[in-house]
């Protein structure tokens, strides 16, 4: 596996104009707290047409496939975020989608995928589960699949979030990227990394489910059980393991992985919250949630970036937290 060059996320980012929206860039008013001099800006990618970043990797993919292989069709698994994204690419690409998505997964982002023209098959919670059934459709029905983070088209996808922030923010010192499987931060991080290698790229994940830290330092995949992983309220983040090409990226640009507590990403959310531009879901939450209260394990730099990586929280959970 080959890893994602800086001209494949700018190519990435042509193919997207006019697809996936151009987000804000602010600055979080009261984020910095008492120490007034660290500032943190959100990068708001719940602004996107599904409410998440995932448009971005989804359109990339299957905008690269053949004439042939979009005839056919395409396949992908996702427990929501990425599901609605290869909904929508697919649906402006005139191609048929298929999505394998577990039966745990929020009823809201099952309904937004379904509206959006997909073909919706349920599994397990597991996350290895999902990926056999959509290889299975796909050897099949002659789908081409669509994985959510493990494929070079992904990452490059996602990395164009990274040329954003530094077109906006080019005194950057220190990036903050939720991780899943790790399709996001793996191109944000080569994106950020090959343009100016000073800034620092932290990956922040739930502690319940902490399978890239413990990657990262083990300096191998680390796999949890979908037991584990399901224990997270961040929905999105419930992946089992990173993917080996993320994998890869992440060894090479990544500077460290913090864990958030379950705590942590409730209070981050409940902030964010407060004003309806920045409304997170919970996996979207967790780079926040590093700032406010795991400060201590991060760089004490003045310049920094959470992105919020998603919205599209049930409205029962946000009348919750607004209560």
């Amino acid at each position: 596996m080959s890893i994602v060059a800086l001209a494949d996320i700018k190519e990435a980012q042509v193919r997207l104009q006019g697809i996936a929206n151009r987000t804000s860039l602010i600055e979080f008013p009261g984020g910095s707290g008492e120490d007034n001099c660290r500032k943190l800006y959100l990068k708001l990618e719940n602004q996107q047409p599904i409410g998440a970043f995932k448009l971005r990797g989804a359109y990339n993919k299957i905008a690269s496939l053949t004439e042939e292989e979009r005839r056919r069709g395409v396949v992908s698994y996702s427990s929501g975020n990425h599901a609605q994204g290869v909904a929508y690419a697919a649906r402006a690409l005139g191609v048929k989608a298929v999505i394998v998505m577990p039966n745990n997964a929020p009823a809201m982002k099952r309904e937004a995928t379904a509206a959006l023209g997909a073909e919706i098959v349920l599994v397990g919670p597991g996350s290895d589960e999902r990926m056999l059934r959509a290889q299975e459709l796909a050897a099949n029905y002659g789908y081409a699949i669509v994985p959510p983070y493990d494929d070079e088209k992904i990452i490059a996808g996602q990395g164009t979030i990274g040329l954003e922030i530094l077109e906006d923010l080019p005194d950057v010192e220190t990036v903050l990227v939720p991780v899943g499987g790790g399709g996001m931060i793996s191109g944000i991080a080569t994106a950020v990394k090959s343009s100016k290698p000073s800034v620092k790229v932290i990956g922040v994940e739930p502690e319940v489910a902490g399978d890239a830290q413990a990657s990262l330092r083990a300096g191998k995949i680390v796999q949890y059980t979908a037991e584990q992983v399901t224990r997270t309220l961040a929905d999105g983040l419930r992946t089992q393991s990173i993917g080996q090409a993320n994998f890869e990226h992440i060894k090479r640009y990544v500077d460290d992985i913090v864990t958030v507590s379950e705590d942590a990403i409730r209070g981050a959310m409940q902030r964010l919250a407060a004003d309806r531009r920045t409304v997170a879901e919970p996996s979207g939450a967790v780079a926040v949630a590093a700032f406010l209260f795991h400060r201590e394990e991060l760089p004490k730099t003045n310049m920094n970036v959470a992105v919020i990586s998603g919205g599209n929280i049930e409205p029962s959970m946000l009348a919750e937290l607004r209560s």
